[in-house]
């Protein structure tokens, strides 16, 4: 007889539907508000010059070049 154990594939562990959903949610909300301070440049905020004036010293204080 030989003393080889068969291997047992791992379990991953499980993650609740809620978690997965929360989890996309904020990545996206993230995603959206990378691109709104750093490369909008006021295409989306054309309701007012507050929004805009915002995401500009957004970029600024980021360090990402705008003008």
């Amino acid at each position: 007889m030989s003393d080889i154990q068969a291997v047992r594939p791992l379990n991953a562990p499980a993650v609740s539907p809620r978690v997965l959903v929360t989890a996309t949610a904020v990545v996206a909300g993230l995603l959206l508000l990378a691109y709104l301070v750093a490369f909008d440049q006021g295409a989306v905020s054309q309701s007012g010059m507050f929004l805009h004036e915002l995401m500009h010293d957004g970029r600024h204080l980021l360090g990402v070049p705008c003008h």
